[in-house]
């Protein structure tokens, strides 16, 4: 059995929660109580198993309190981005029918949630009448547990968000979850466990691992924000063993002045993870470099259809690859649904995952899945296997510029301009060209401002040019103060694409 509430009765002062920045600690014993209380709150507003929570929250103790308290009521737990507007965020609370929201002031949006209060949210508590609520409620478990589950969106990098809808578990709360037995498998999660998390809880991975090792006895240590130097003061001050993070996050810590970045000691890293974003190779093989073959890299998605994992070992020598599969059958299919042989670039399919449906859109649902296999599903990426079964992302489909006919991944272009000194990020998107349909443009986010010249447009793109083909490279460079990246390291292309395709027709 995996669940906090074990490791409540074993160890009740053990730490579930420690906030990174020493505001607050949560133990087991206390997250129990005050997760049962919750439960028993929901339990007399008449909210009932298959019934949707919403929380919209910033990086607190509270957020598994709530997310434990909805788990053994049976319900779905939709989490909200902290920096939507109030039109997003109702869109979300609309769509997924959430019942009862929990957020606080912080949030920008909030009022104006409110004000247009979707029809389906009977109850909100601030923080503070949510704690006042649960204070007044049993401590005891509800009569009836079942076991309820995240239902997260998609973070709407090119359109709405879209609620990814998952069958909630079966049998009891405290039962085995897959999840939680992955982690302890791929990366030795166990009571002894110190894992650092330094993302926003709402994004899927960081909910899906921080909630993983509660049900393992593991310690927590969250970031209110990501900093770089911040991550290693908590490493070493709390003596963290495993922590995940996105490629923006190790672009950063890369970029502090050695001085910095070597002054902390992490020594005690056992297996730092990424995924959500692809990884540049330079940057990767500059953490193995420092960390050691503790880097472990997977790729699947919050649709849970499937999914890879690779080792430090084995990507020194599949440079690029995210792994074979280790949830899930593989397949790779042109756009008439034709299966392809290694080598060759198309849709990546996954067979033998979770039966997942987008809420309310079965368009979006129906195009998820191959044209005659319906047990195969797509995440829209493009990539190829090798004869080792081993797979590649080349990006996803909805990125591809097409220039006179020829088909341009962006991803490639974008891993070689980060790697850049003088380049804190980069996004490459296609832009209206009269002859060849569109070109291709990069978008640079430069270290200091004061580089944003013509001669470092210029550099850039000689840059680009000594390294790829003449069709792959940008045609010219805009800068940007700050490129719109979501904290879980996904660009928001469309919004880069709205300011140049304006008046044009737009490619989504």
């Amino acid at each position: 059995m995996t669940h906090p509430r074990i490791h409540a009765a074993r160890h009740p002062d053990h730490p579930a929660v420690i906030m990174s920045d020493g505001s607050a600690t949560l133990s087991y014993g206390e997250m129990e109580r005050r997760a049962n209380q919750g439960a028993q709150l929901f339990r007399s507003l008449g909210i009932q198993y298959g019934d949707t929570i919403a929380l919209w929250l910033p990086n607190l103790p509270d957020f598994h309190i709530v997310y434990w308290a909805a788990q053994r009521s049976g319900l779905y737990i939709t989490p909200i981005a902290t920096a939507l507007t109030a039109e997003e965020a109702a869109y979300i609370v609309g769509n997924c029918g959430a019942q009862l929201l929990v957020s606080c002031e912080a949030i920008g949006g909030l009022e104006g949630l409110l004000k247009q209060r979707p029809e389906s949210l009977l109850h909100y508590y601030d923080l503070a009448d949510w704690r006042t609520a649960i204070g007044a409620m049993p401590d005891t478990p509800i009569a009836g547990e079942k076991p309820g589950f995240h239902m997260v969106y998609s973070s709407g990098t090119t359109g709405r968000p879209k609620g990814i809808r998952l069958p909630l578990p079966e049998g009891g709360v405290t039962g085995p979850h897959m999840l939680a037995e992955r982690s302890a498998k791929n990366y030795g999660v166990n009571p002894d466990t110190v894992y650092l998390s330094p993302a926003p809880l709402y994004h899927t991975a960081p909910l899906a691992f921080t909630t993983s090792c509660h049900r393992l006895g593991a310690t927590v240590i969250v970031m209110p924000k990501f900093d770089p130097e911040e991550a290693l003061r908590s490493i070493e001050r709390y003596k963290v063993t495993v922590s995940q993070m996105v490629p923006t996050m190790f672009v950063r810590l890369l970029k502090l002045p050695d001085a910095v970045r070597l002054a902390y000691d992490v020594s005690t890293l056992q297996h730092v993870i990424h995924a959500a974003a692809p990884c540049p190779i330079e940057t990767k093989r500059k953490m193995i470099d420092w960390l050691g073959p503790i880097i472990q890299e997977y790729y699947g998605g919050s649709e849970g259809n499937g999914s890879t994992n690779i080792t430090a070992e084995e990507w020194l020598k599949k440079p690029g690859s995210v792994g074979r599969a280790s949830w899930g059958t593989i397949h790779i299919c042109d756009d008439d649904g034709n299966e392809l042989p290694p080598g060759e670039q198309g849709i990546v399919y996954f067979e033998g995952g979770w039966d997942f449906e987008y809420l309310g859109d079965p368009d979006k649902t129906r195009d998820s899945r191959h044209p005659r296999h319906p047990g195969w599903s797509a995440l829209g990426d493009i990539g190829y296997l090798d004869e080792d079964s081993y797979l590649f992302l080349a990006d996803r489909k909805s990125y591809m510029i097409i220039s006179g006919g020829v088909n341009i991944y962006p991803q490639e272009i974008e891993n070689l301009l980060i790697t850049h000194p003088k380049v804190a990020d980069a996004a490459v998107i296609g832009v209206p060209n009269a002859e060849f349909g569109e070109e291709v443009k990069a978008v640079v986010q430069p270290m200091d401002w004061a580089d944003a010249t013509p001669a470092f447009e210029a550099a850039l793109i000689a840059h680009c040019r000594a390294h790829l083909s003449p069709v792959k490279c940008p045609r010219s460079v805009d800068f940007d103060p700050a490129l719109p990246r979501l904290d879980n390291g996904k660009l928001y292309k469309r919004l880069l694409k709205d300011r140049y395709w304006q008046g044009h027709e737009k490619r989504v």
